[in-house]
């Protein structure tokens, strides 16, 4: 678990007003302890003063499992097309940095309940906890057979767990198996299609995919050099890096490249970016600074 207090903590540090400047404190940064509820709403919006006071009930009632903050939207503009709110009252969880959930319109108290029990489940550590943690460190050592083999077993018991099943694509790509891991993902249930986990392993394949078809790096750098405006030979140069497990540096060039022109090949800087932070663990220090680097250019 994350040490959560059972005890209520206050409403102050349970309810806040967001704003465009406290928006990555409050929200995504918040959300890496406990899950975060924001309400988009308005004060002209009749649904939104039925709704708000219902969510702010429920969430005092959880006692410090979730948070919320509240975004009105004509102060607060830029977020909300960020995020593409296109009716209001509109309602979004992020967890560990991520959007994991949501919901349009008034809902009555009883789905609201729910919606938050949902939220509170993602903090759960189950019973098979200690061996997914085993697994992990075993293909972290590069123990990938052991590892495969424990995330197999975690699967006979709960053939649902996310954790599980991202966990041996992930040793099917550290085996160099690109084929095996796309056509498990292709196979993905349902019920966990949308997991967190899952996501980052697509992202892990899509890198590594590229990875494949990375360019040789000192030209690449060479090219750079030579026309700093170079837009697809900065995006190569980056793609090459992260090739040669230069993960940090190849996020700067990304980095870079989207202050340069955020809006080349259909925002593509931005795009492989997400990518990469999707495939790192979310509490990862390139994930935490890049994400906070490219939402200051967003919101700049």
């Amino acid at each position: 678990m994350f040490g959560i207090d059972d005890k209520t903590a206050p409403q102050g540090d349970l309810i806040k007003e967001g704003t465009e400047a406290t928006f990555m404190k409050d929200v995504i940064e918040a959300s890496r302890e406990v899950p975060v509820i924001v309400d988009f709403w308005a004060t002209w919006c009749g649904p939104c003063r039925t709704l708000g006071p219902a969510l702010e009930a429920a969430v005092l009632a959880a006692k410090g499992k979730v948070k919320m903050v509240k975004v009105d939207v004509d102060k607060n503009q830029m977020i909300a097309g960020q995020l593409r709110i296109q009716s209001i009252p509109t309602v979004y969880a992020f967890w560990q940095g991520q959007p994991v959930d949501g919901f349009q319109g008034a809902i009555p108290a009883s789905e609201i309940k729910k919606f938050i029990d949902k939220l509170t489940a993602l903090v759960g550590d189950g019973g098979l906890e200690e061996a997914l943690e085993a697994a992990e460190q075993m293909l972290a050592a590069g123990e990938v057979t052991d590892a495969a083999e424990t995330f197999a077993a975690i699967l006979g018991e709960e053939p649902e767990n996310a954790v599980a099943f991202a966990g041996l694509v992930r040793c099917h790509l550290a085996l160099g198996q690109l084929d095996q891991a796309e056509a498990m993902l292709n196979a993905t249930p349902a019920a966990m299609a949308k997991a967190k986990e899952i996501e980052a392993a697509r992202a892990q394949l899509d890198l590594a995919k590229q990875a494949a078809n990375a360019g040789p790096e000192q030209e690449l750098r060479a090219a750079v050099e030579a026309d700093p405006t170079d837009r697809q030979a900065r995006f190569d140069l980056a793609t090459a890096l992260h090739a040669a497990g230069k993960v940090e540096e190849a996020v700067d060039v990304l980095l870079d490249l989207f202050r340069l022109d955020r809006e080349w090949n259909e925002g593509a800087a931005k795009t492989q970016l997400l990518t990469i932070f999707d495939a790192l663990k979310p509490t990862d220090p390139i994930v935490l600074k890049g994400r906070r680097r490219l939402s200051s250019m967003i919101f700049a």
